[in-house]
């Protein structure tokens, strides 16, 4: 790769928005104010704010392999508690995407090095989900659905953290688990049952 062509490409990007908006550099710099938190994987097909046609300041993103929320990745965490307490999101996305390395490598019985502690909390979530994803004979399938599953569970580990259950009780904030289907570009929103998932063990989370 010529990096000489990224900066060049950036000036382009730089005069295209100035003739669209003479100001948005100006309006750019003022600050942001996005409703909307996204956590994702860090795979160079997905585009956070493309897929989702949001421009600059309308989305605050994070990104890491295999869309992650783990309780003691202090990065995930402080994200998190920025978005939440300070930008005020108002809706919370994990986002997955079908054909994930992330995913796939998970199941593997390759050493993988510093990804194996990493990897591990995708294969806990094959662990607890293992009857369902045993059953599908198709393996393409069992990794899309293994994709579902790790999204509703980074959701249910980001429902448990203190600053979504602050915000749950001070304002509503929705938490969403979507996923994104790279072959075909579509955004699916799985629409998962938080309440019926969490009915049974809540009360151990909830903060007063």
């Amino acid at each position: 790769m010529n990096l000489n062509k990224v900066f060049e490409n950036n000036k382009k990007w730089i005069s295209g928005k100035l003739s669209e908006k003479e100001d948005y550099f100006e309006e750019l710099g003022k600050g942001q104010s996005p409703e909307l938190l996204y956590i994702g994987c860090s795979d160079s097909r997905v585009t956070a704010e493309d897929l989702m046609g949001m421009g600059p300041g309308e989305v605050f993103v994070h990104r890491n392999i295999a869309n992650m929320v783990i309780s003691i990745d202090l990065n995930a965490m402080s994200v998190v508690n920025y978005a939440v307490e300070h930008l005020k999101v108002n809706h919370v996305v994990v986002c997955g995407h079908y054909a994930c390395g992330g995913v796939k490598a998970a199941m593997q019985s390759a050493d993988l090095g510093i990804l194996n502690p990493w990897l591990r909390n995708i294969r806990d979530v094959y662990r607890l989900h293992k009857n369902e994803l045993n059953a599908i004979e198709n393996e393409d399938k069992k990794y899309d659905r293994l994709v579902e599953l790790n999204v509703q569970e980074q959701c249910v580990n980001l429902i448990k953290t203190a600053a979504i259950q602050k915000a749950y009780r001070d304002r509503n904030l929705k938490v969403h688990g979507w996923v994104f289907d790279v072959h075909t570009g579509k955004l699916i929103d799985l629409e998962i049952d938080f309440e019926g998932i969490l009915k049974n063990i809540m009360e151990i989370y909830h903060l007063d």
